[in-house]
């Protein structure tokens, strides 16, 4: 039924109010597809009807159908508590930047004022709950930053401490090995003692001395064993971290610093000196010695000698 009005325009049906029912699903309207042209009327009005045929006001307001829905249903409005109904639904999620410009635009198209307040009032709210994310986020990065310089330093005390104990632990047991080895070098020296001062004449005697090679032999594997060496000494430069020594002569044999005789062994365990060897050294060619010529007699010796013959 068609309702005739005053400025000679006419109207199919009844406004419906944009009220959306179905909050959460709702498809927005392109705001593009309405173009106004106002030329001098005073109150343009604006109603949207669910009559497919387009309509004009006489009164210089028109609006334009093109590329814009025949019909628009319940579900196409939207509405500033479609977007709050939304988002709060859940109690968790905030309005998105992006759907409060959509509801803004739209009520700034429609000149709903109170709208558009409330959605300037939510954008700044939004914008005041990023700034606050940012500067959580600075704050957690540089405690983040914090953490990790601190775990590096720790992982590096760690280490050093973990090479320090590695390497006291090997210091202890080669100090260990050292007092027991240092106290069995005196048999050493009792077997080469016993070695240099017995003479073997009898078969009786070759016996004991083959009995107490095969002893020394094993007593030596089993210092070979511990990582036990012997100090080279005799034709090797004098060393005084490794030799001792407790006498010097000439000798047309050796140069100057070489070692030309051993008076005890020195031993090693690996890198550390267990006992230095005791050493005879070399100072080098010595002097010739000068020849002595036998002079004749002078005439005074002589004389002296008449003298004492004639006495």
């Amino acid at each position: 039924m068609a309702v005739s009005l005053s400025n000679n325009f006419s109207l199919y049906n009844p406004p419906k109010t944009l009220i959306s029912k179905k909050p959460t699903s709702y498809r927005h309207f392109n705001p593009s597809a309405i173009s106004f042209s106002i030329n001098k009327s005073k109150s343009p009005l604006l109603f949207l009807s669910n009559s497919k045929t387009p309509f004009s006001f006489n009164s210089s307001f028109s609006v334009k159908a093109t590329n814009f829905p025949s019909q628009i249903n319940d579900q196409d409005e939207v509405h500033l508590d479609d977007v709050k109904n939304t988002v709060n639904d859940g109690g968790e999620k905030s309005p998105t930047l992006k759907s409060l410009l959509k509801v803004y635009k739209e009520a700034v198209l429609i000149g709903d004022e109170r709208t558009a307040s409330e959605v300037e009032s939510l954008i700044c709210e939004v914008e005041n709950e990023k700034n606050e994310l940012v500067t959580k986020t600075s704050t957690l990065r540089a405690e983040m930053n914090s953490g990790k310089e601190r775990y590096i330093r720790l992982q590096a005390d760690f280490d050093n401490f973990r090479k320090r104990s590695e390497k006291e632990k090997l210091t202890i047991r080669s100090d260990a090995e050292g007092e027991v080895i240092g106290s069995l070098l005196p048999m050493v020296d009792n077997f080469e003692r016993a070695k240099q001062q017995l003479k073997l004449q009898t078969d009786q005697e070759k016996k004991i001395d083959a009995s107490y090679q095969g002893i020394y032999k094993q007593f030596v594997e089993i210092m070979r064993s511990l990582r036990v060496a012997v100090v080279a000494t005799v034709g090797k430069p004098f060393d005084p971290l490794l030799h001792e020594a407790i006498a010097r002569e000439p000798s047309q044999e050796y140069k100057e610093g070489i070692i030309i005789q051993e008076f005890r062994r020195g031993f090693l365990l690996g890198d550390r000196l267990l006992r230095p060897a005791t050493v005879k050294v070399s100072a080098g060619p010595g002097k010739k010695k000068q020849s002595t010529v036998v002079k004749e007699p002078t005439e005074q010796s002589a004389a002296a000698a008449g003298v004492d013959d004639s006495r």
